[in-house]
């Protein structure tokens, strides 16, 4: 089993400018850009990041239909997260409680949040969607030549 530093999916190594300039795999699967179906077994809070996040990720062209599990995943932590933060919004939030027999112990609650939050930037940072991620990150610029103006300039070219 392999050990180090998991390898960068290649559409981060060429979005980056491949910045160790190792050979970029030229055979790695290339599955369509697209938004997979949500999930159906995600929660309500879970289905409206999914709504927002995917729009995101595809607009950028990092979201393909197999990522389906993975964003799913991603989606589901926050909601845990979320919810878990309600929670401890609504009741006398204490980090550590005591019980009646004098014992302390952490609130769940907070564990569930910082599981969740855990869980969530394993995910966030595999879809390039943290800061430091994003600031490794260079998108092309879109270009405003024209396609016909284009075919043009490569016959020109020819």
């Amino acid at each position: 089993m392999a050990m180090g530093r998991p390898p960068k999916p290649t559409h981060m190594k060429i979005l980056e400018g491949n910045p160790g300039k190792r050979p970029i795999n030229k055979s790695e699967p290339k599955p369509k850009a697209t938004i997979p179906p949500c999930p159906r077994h995600l929660s309500k809070e879970a289905k409206a990041e999914w709504r927002r996040i995917s729009k995101e990720l595809a607009t950028l062209g990092l979201l393909t239909a197999i990522d389906r599990a993975a964003l799913g995943g991603y989606c589901a932590a926050y909601a845990r997260w979320a919810q878990a933060e309600e929670a401890m919004q609504a009741e006398d939030f204490k980090m550590v409680e005591v019980t009646d027999k004098g014992y302390s112990h952490v609130n769940a609650w907070f564990i569930v949040a910082n599981n969740s939050l855990k869980q969530m930037r394993a995910f966030l940072t595999e879809f390039g969607m943290t800061p430091s991620a994003r600031s490794r990150v260079t998108v092309p610029e879109a270009k405003d030549i024209d396609p016909y103006e284009e075919f043009r300039q490569r016959r020109k070219a020819s």
